[in-house]
This record gives C-alpha cells, structure tokens and sequence, in this order.
C-alpha cells in the first residue's frame, strides 16, 4: 500500500466517427514502491526499465494537462468525457494516489462513462470478464496484451466504435 499508477493512456476519439484523432501515453515513475514487483510485471507486462527514469505521477497530471489543452478538450464549448473499463481508475486509483500525493484531481477526471454499465445497457448482460467479455460478445478481436494501458484504451475505443455503430449512445455513468 498504496498501489501506484504507472501508466498514463489516453486516446481521443471523435465523437461522430469514432475514430481515434489523438494519443496521449507515458508511463509513471512509482514514488513510494518505486521497485515493480514480480506479479505487477506479470499482468501489466511493464518492466522495470519501462518506468525508470520517468516523469512522477504529478509531471504526468501537468502533462495531460498541457495535451488537454492543445487537443481543445478544456475549451467550455467542446463536450468531451472520459471512457473506462470500470469506476475504478477514476474513482478509486487516481483520487487516492492523488490525495496520497497531496495532489489535486482536475475536474474532467471527476465524470465519466463506466464502459461495463454501457456494455450491460445495450447488451443486456454484464461483462464479467471485462474487456475480454466484450470483445468475445461484440465478435471482436482482442487487441494487444490485456491489462496493457494502452491496449486496453484501444479496446475500450473498438468496443466504443462497434456499439455506436449499432445505434447505442452513450451517457455518463459515474456520479456526480
């Protein structure tokens, strides 16, 4: 305890295509248990080399930031909100690493869309298995490495793509 965030993925999606228009990815030097232990590797499969050397959770935060920025998704007028599989990222992990840090949570991590939730409302069945569930239910290919960050964001947009084009529209899940 506490357990660390060490990777940071972001993909941006167009709301109307779906498509994938920007990528945010870096991965996170761990400040308290800063050696990766032997079953973090085994399921994220980041070693120990990939976070050596790399920007600090709250370098990470500035970083997102800054690309936030540039990607137009702080200005009022743009609706965006973040996709996850799961409540747990941005309900649990990121406001307690960051209150852990003595960091604050910037507001556009404070809403989102549980992609389980949406997975259930338009299937009508939850996804146990998370990402794997989904795929296999949608007949989709699973991409990459499950519990990568970055596969998984790719995924989650896959998913995302498949069930919008089937007419589903998505909500925010979490509460405010």
């Amino acid at each position: 305890h506490p357990q660390e965030i060490i990777e940071f993925p972001i993909l941006k999606l167009n709301g109307r295509t779906m498509e994938i228009e920007s990528t945010f990815h870096m991965y996170v030097q761990p400040v308290v248990h800063p050696q990766l232990t032997p079953f973090c590797t085994e399921l994220t499969g980041i070693i120990q080399a990939m976070v050596d050397g790399q920007p600090s959770l709250q370098q990470v935060l500035e970083r997102v930031d800054e690309w936030m920025a540039k990607e137009g998704l702080l200005d009022p007028n743009v609706k965006s909100i973040f996709v996850t599989c799961g409540d747990w990222d941005l309900k649990v992990m990121l406001p307690g690493q960051c209150q852990y840090l003595g960091l604050p949570v910037a507001d556009y991590f404070k809403q989102w869309i549980n992609l389980k939730k949406a997975y259930s409302f338009a299937m009508g069945c939850w996804p146990k298995n998370g990402l794997l569930d989904m795929n296999k239910g949608l007949s989709l290919q699973h991409i990459g490495r499950p519990h990568s960050g970055i596969d998984d964001c790719k995924n989650i947009a896959n998913i995302m793509k498949t069930l919008a084009y089937q007419g589903f529209i998505f909500k925010q899940t979490s509460k405010p």
